[in-house]
Parts: structure tokens; sequence; C-alpha cells
């Protein structure tokens, strides 16, 4: 395992794979998950990129830290895993609260990000009593008062069905996320709102959307790709992990949008 331990002494655990002098492209996960969750696109994404995958702050193998902290903290650490790299520029796909620190780094650090793909997210999620009551059902009930509702929202029942097994991945993972570094990270979405902030962005983008997510409406992801300048939308038939419940199509169009951009600079 590699740690990177942060300005704030958090320590991120993060992994890189792939041919050394490819264009970097970093992973970033969704609320309650691991750099696992990307494990279906890696066979594909590897043979044309060298691929950063870590676990976000209180997630997976990366340590906890004090909160409150907002997305510009988790976008930052992005900053410090390129820095700890040598890496001036780089590609970056995020999916759900990835997607929303991906926002952060299109708008903050241009001069970073080559190509952006921004998936199954939104500028604002709210109201703020729907994060709120999140966060009090997992103070007193732990990850498991939440994971039957959260697996409904990721998942069609017609997927939970065709394949129990990638449910019950994702299941884990959702059970293993420490609940202080959810309910962080929580906080932090809540307190998010940058529906003007993402015009901003000048990277080429890509929004990919779930035509059945319950947690990130197609209609929040057609907003977003409307915001940015230039970018261009895809809806998947899948709800909200959609890397995982539509991985072809999913991987295709991150390869697709990607590979226009030609190479990333180090």
């Amino acid at each position: 395992m590699s740690f990177l331990t942060t300005d704030d002494g958090c320590r991120l655990h993060w992994q890189i794979e792939g041919a050394a002098g490819a264009p970097l492209l970093v992973l970033s996960n969704s609320l309650g998950t691991n750099l696992h969750m990307w494990d279906g696109q890696m066979p594909a994404l590897q043979r044309q990129f060298r691929i950063l995958r870590y676990d976000s702050r209180g997630h997976g193998e990366s340590g906890l830290s004090p909160a409150p902290y907002g997305i510009e903290r988790l976008g930052r650490d992005i900053l410090a895993l390129l820095d700890a790299q040598n890496v001036g520029r780089a590609h970056f796909c995020g999916l759900s609260m990835g997607g929303m620190i991906g926002q952060w780094l299109g708008r903050a650090a241009p001069d970073r990000i080559d190509r952006l793909v921004l998936c199954n997210t939104a500028a604002r999620i709210g109201p703020p009593e729907l994060w709120d009551k999140r966060i009090a059902t997992v103070e007193q009930g732990g990850m498991a008062a939440i994971l039957p509702g959260v697996i409904e929202r990721w998942f069609t029942k017609d997927f939970c069905d065709r394949d129990p097994a990638a449910v019950e991945r994702v299941a884990a993972m959702l059970r293993q996320t420490p609940a202080a570094g959810y309910n962080a990270a929580c906080a932090a979405i809540r307190d998010m709102d940058q529906r003007e902030l993402v015009k901003t962005i000048k990277a080429p983008t890509l929004v990919i959307a779930g035509t059945f997510d319950q947690a990130t409406s197609a209609a929040e992801g057609k907003f977003l790709a409307g915001q940015i300048p230039g970018a261009r939308y895809r809806e998947l038939a899948a709800a909200h992990l959609s890397n995982i419940e539509a991985a072809a199509d999913f991987t295709a169009a991150l390869a697709e949008h990607l590979s226009a951009g030609g190479k990333t600079h180090g």
C-alpha cells in the first residue's frame, strides 16, 4: 500500500497502475465507497492511461481527519497527490462526490486539469435537512441503518437481480466505511453549492448521468452540463453507480472523451 500525508496530517491511501509515460488519469470515488469501485474499468483503461486511484479521506484505507471540512479540502487532496507524483496536469474522472471534487478542481485549479469527466453528480444536492437527517441516522444506527436505502438508490432492481455479487461488493464497501468519515463527507456535500461557479470551468468536460439515478437525477446532470461551457452530456441506462451497472458503455464513453485530448503534461 502507498500513503501520502497531507498538509493537515491526513493519511491518504493511493495506488498507481499502467504504463509509465502514458497520460495520467485520476479516478475519484463516490460517497461511501473506495478505490475498488473502479475495478471494472481498470482492464480497458490501463491500455491507454496511467491511472491514479485513491480512497477519499474517511473512506477505505485512508485516514480520518477532524471535521468539518468542505469540497475544497477534498479537492486539495487531489492536488497533493499530483504534486507527490510530480505531475503538472492530469485527466480527472469522479463519480458522485468524486464529481463534486472534479467541479472544484475544474474551476479552482484549471492549470492542473486537462480533460474532465463528471459522473452521476450535481452542482448542489439539497435540501440541507436531507443531509442532517442522514448524518443523524448514521450517528444513531451506524452504517447498517442506511445500507438498504442507499443500495436501492444506487442500483436498479433489475441490476440487483441480475448481478447480486456486484451489488454485494459495493454494499461491503459501504458497510466498511467509518461512520465518522461518511458523516464528514455528508456535511461537505450538504454545504456545497457550485451552481454558478461551474460556469468558469474551461476544461473539455463530459457529464455522464443515469436515466434511473435517484441520488443525482438525469435532470441535475443536464443542468450541470448546461452550466459548463462546451460540456457534452451522455445518459446511460443505469442508476447512480453507472460505472458498475452500465460498465461497458461507461468505460467506452470515458475513454472516447479522454482520448480526444491527447497526452497530458507531466
